[in-house]
């Protein structure tokens, strides 16, 4: 007989095992799942009334005629009309600059001369000389000694003298006039009373010439052949199975999708053998397969595809020789975001692709 299985985690090995009925010698750490023998059925065959016989009210639509009607779309009234008013110009005088006195400036005038200026003194010394052809071997003695005297140099330089200062003189300026064009009032602005006539337009209306009214119609009752399970034995408590306790909490499965697609890849197909089939042949446990997307796209819409993707995990466990009764399908659409990464939040690919994610736990029976 098929069995069922309740998980049950336990933190501590000081339980009281005989009065609470868990796992005797249990390991500190380790978690368990309760062994439950399945219920069993039985599919019968039984004929339902699906629809009752009744009776049906059929609408007789009313009937109508159309007439012409000549109606007043727009009232007669009047108007006021504005006539602004008329102007005429005029030339008016003005000072344009008024008079002033300028001043002119008289420049300084100049002569010239000259000055004499030493640029080197008079000098005197003794300047010595040798004798051609000295007879005596001391040349000493054919040196001759002359006083010499020099005189003064001089140069003469050009000068400019100051022969008036600079002055100013007054330079009157006249006045000027000029004229400006201005506008006058010559009829001031006024109100028309102005006459808007009436508007009248031709309509075409309907009529009411019968009223609607309904009419009896029998409808026949429906039977249906259907097929119903019933319950034949109930299940019971037999033995218990030793997990991993992280495998109680969602575990990442990281198993890729084609883009907008519930296809599975052949290599999102090789880390399920790798990742849940194991666990699946060694225990007889169930599994909950949980499928998330990121908040971009439409929330229906990405719900949908999130569930078509854990039912797509759960169909290729079934062609891997999984009863289907041992797996759960489970999508979630946005509704689980692991970030900040809601509708409207400007995030980078790397932040959403945490929240396109694929998760498994064991579950209880």
């Amino acid at each position: 007989m098929k069995s069922k299985f309740i998980l049950i985690p336990l933190l501590f090995s000081c339980f009281y095992s005989i009065a609470q009925e868990l796992p005797t010698n249990p390991k500190p750490g380790k978690c368990y799942v309760k062994c439950i023998t399945k219920d069993v059925f039985e599919e019968i065959e039984e004929t339902v009334e699906i629809s009752p016989a009744y009776t049906k009210l059929e609408i007789v639509p009313a009937v109508y005629k159309t007439v012409t009607e000549r109606v007043l779309v727009k009232e007669a009234s009047k108007k006021l009309v504005y006539v602004p008013a008329v102007y005429e110009t005029i030339e008016v005088a003005y000072t344009k600059k008024t008079k002033r006195t300028d001043l002119e400036v008289i420049p300084a005038s100049f002569g010239k001369s000259s000055e004499t200026i030493e640029v080197y003194p008079k000098t005197s010394g003794w300047e010595y000389t040798e004798m051609e052809d000295c007879p005596s071997v001391n040349k000493e003695d054919c040196v001759i000694a002359c006083f010499v005297e020099y005189p003064a140099q001089h140069t003469t330089v050009p000068t400019i003298t100051l022969s008036k200062d600079a002055s100013t003189r007054n330079i009157p300026i006249k006045e000027e006039h000029s004229t400006y064009k201005k506008q006058v009032i010559k009829e001031p602005a006024r109100m028309e009373e102005v006459e808007i006539p009436a508007e009248y337009a031709m309509i075409e209306k309907q009529v009411l010439v019968s009223p609607a009214s309904t009419k009896k119609v029998e409808v026949p009752s429906k039977m249906k052949t259907i097929k119903r399970t019933v319950l034949v034995e109930k299940g019971g408590i037999s033995s218990w199975e030793e997990i991993e306790c992280d495998l109680l909490q969602p575990n990442l499965l990281p198993i890729y999708y084609e883009l907008g697609s519930a296809r599975l890849t052949p290599d999102s197909k090789k880390t399920i053998d790798k990742i849940l089939l194991p666990i699946l042949n060694e225990k007889p446990v169930k599994i909950e397969i949980m499928a998330h997307t990121d908040s971009r796209g439409n929330d229906d819409y990405n719900m949908a595809l999130s569930q078509q993707r854990a039912n797509a995990v759960v169909n290729y466990l079934v062609t891997q020789g999984i009863e289907r009764n041992r797996l759960t399908a489970k999508g979630y659409g946005e509704t689980r975001l692991i970030n900040r990464c809601a509708n409207g939040v400007d995030c980078s690919e790397e932040e959403h692709q945490k929240n396109r994610r694929t998760e498994f736990r064991i579950v209880n029976q």
